[in-house]
């Protein structure tokens, strides 16, 4: 076997072991994931969406909080550009995802970051994050990413598919939606390393709880603003 032909197999051996690391990171997460994803299904049936459109919406927006919004707003037949506007408000977190991530990318070729940026959601940001700044130096930490998002993306594409399939079945004192909340803290207790961090987790919830009632979801961009405000306060006071 020639040098390049071992490099290659070196290499190939990397981007495998990356990717399944990636995969097994995101494991523990998908316990609340999939329920969450079910409770999705029979909500999106139970409003009137049809089965096509209720899982395509897992596919092409495959985002879990707007789905539930978007199809809360259809069974209450709101205007297409509230529904839209709504879902975009919900996901403007998104670009504070992309902000702190973007630069472990850099190098990437765009059908990369394409591909990237589309399995980017919360539990897969959260451990793609925590695996780019962990300090080791690997240039292919991207198939670690891919192999996170990509167990998340079949699981909620699974979890959904179950949920239209069910539909009425799942009682609703089961109250599955609970395991959203464990899913959430699950994903941040890990990335409170100093002050900063709690300090801008700390005023994010206590936001969020106080302006609750505020329309069109902008609670979640308020608390999102705030504990922004209150980690880089501190950050710049250390």
């Amino acid at each position: 076997m020639t040098p390049l032909e071992l490099n290659q197999k070196s290499k190939k051996a990397q981007t495998r072991q990356e990717f399944w690391k990636g995969v097994k990171a995101e494991l523990p997460l998908l316990v609340g994931v999939s329920p969450f994803g079910m409770i999705y299904g029979v909500l999106a049936i139970g409003a009137g969406i049809p089965t096509g459109a209720a899982q395509a919406m897992s596919s092409v927006l495959f985002a879990g909080s707007a789905q539930f919004i978007a199809a809360q707003l259809y069974g209450a037949a709101a205007p297409g550009f509230v529904i839209l506007l709504t879902v975009a408000i919900i996901n403007l977190r998104h670009a504070l995802y992309s902000a702190s991530i973007a630069p472990h990318l850099l190098s990437l070729r765009p059908g990369w970051k394409a591909l990237l940026s589309y399995l980017l959601t919360d539990e897969a940001y959260a451990i793609a994050i925590l695996h780019y700044e962990d300090g080791q130096q690997t240039p292919h930490k991207h198939w670690y990413f891919l192999g996170a998002g990509l167990a998340l993306w079949l699981t909620w594409q699974a979890s959904t598919a179950i949920g239209i399939l069910l539909g009425a079945i799942i009682p609703a004192s089961w109250s599955l939606d609970f395991t959203l909340a464990l899913t959430f803290i699950a994903i941040v207790i890990p990335t409170l390393k100093d002050r900063a961090a709690v300090a801008a987790a700390l005023a994010a919830g206590i936001t969020a709880v106080a302006a609750y009632q505020l329309p069109l979801k902008l609670w979640l961009v308020l608390a999102a603003l705030v504990g922004i405000a209150a980690g880089l306060l501190l950050e710049k006071r250390k």
